[in-house]
């Protein structure tokens, strides 16, 4: 990203990175010696530039989202392949099919979110999503529906993949990193809910439910989406029986099943500090 206005007296990397390119074509030019080591791709890829790699991915994001004066986000992690309502005769499964009702919610969520967002000139409440399709598709749209922006945070996959056409292109990112890009999607957060999903969303789930319960985050909504699928899928009370969690640990997240009831629980919500210790331990 090229600045506006330059402080320094020196002649800028734009610049030279465009003087480079028209130098007589030698043997010597040609050389991969000879590239700039900034614009030099294969030099950048080298496994010991991995650290340089990790510190532009999550400056790179941080920088824009600054420049767009975001200062806070609603989190959206959800399944990818939970299809929009009338698109479910085209689930694999029977399941999938039946939470498709969580795309309507989602996208509802996203839009009333949003509208809130408005107030503040889209820099605070900003939905951000994982920017694929499923449940990241409904809350990118429903913040289109409001007439607001969205963050989609996309990772290269091995498969073909592009971010879903509803994420604000000026804040469409791409990731190689999972690890940044978990950074960036809790930097902000305000607000984290999670709706039906697999092992990325799982992932996603636990990771940032972990951050908190150990006071390395402080304590926002946790709102989970659907309480007969997750209660299905995880049995709570048997982690905190064993004593693997504590009860304590069991009032970290809250179970809605409608937009509403997210927007509701976000908008009563009293700031509250990290924990200083862990209960049970």
């Amino acid at each position: 990203m090229k600045e506006d206005h330059r402080l320094s007296p020196f002649r800028d990397a734009h610049t030279d990175r465009s003087t480079a390119r028209e130098v007589p074509d030698t043997p010597q030019t040609r050389s991969p010696s000879y590239r700039l080591a900034f614009a030099d791709d294969d030099f950048l890829c080298r496994d010991e530039l991995r650290p340089v790699r990790l510190q532009l991915e999550l400056l790179k994001p941080q920088m824009m989202l600054d420049a767009h004066g975001i200062t806070s986000t609603i989190v959206m992690f959800g399944g990818a392949r939970i299809p929009e309502p009338s698109q479910k005769h085209t689930a694999r499964t029977q399941t999938l099919a039946d939470l498709s009702e969580f795309y309507d919610e989602a996208r509802t969520f996203a839009r009333l979110m949003t509208e809130k967002s408005k107030e503040s000139g889209c820099r605070e409440n900003v939905i951000v999503t994982g920017g694929g399709p499923g449940v990241m598709e409904a809350g990118n749209r429903g913040a289109e529906d409001a007439g607001g922006c969205s963050i989609g945070l996309n990772i290269v996959l091995p498969h073909e993949q592009a971010p879903n056409l509803h994420v604000t292109p000026e804040l469409a990112f791409n990731f190689h990193y999972f690890a940044i890009r978990k950074m960036h999607f809790l930097m902000r957060a305000r607000a984290i809910t999670i709706f039906p999903g697999g092992f990325g969303t799982m992932d996603e789930l636990f990771e940032a439910l972990t951050l908190i319960q150990t006071g390395r985050m402080d304590r926002v909504p946790f709102l989970l989406f659907g309480r007969a699928f997750w209660e299905k899928v995880i049995n709570w009370e048997a982690l905190a029986d064993a004593g693997t969690i504590s009860d304590e640990d069991l009032g970290l997240f809250r179970f809605v099943d409608t937009a509403q009831d997210a927007v509701d629980l976000i908008e009563r919500w009293e700031p509250a500090p990290p924990r200083d210790d862990i209960p049970g331990r």
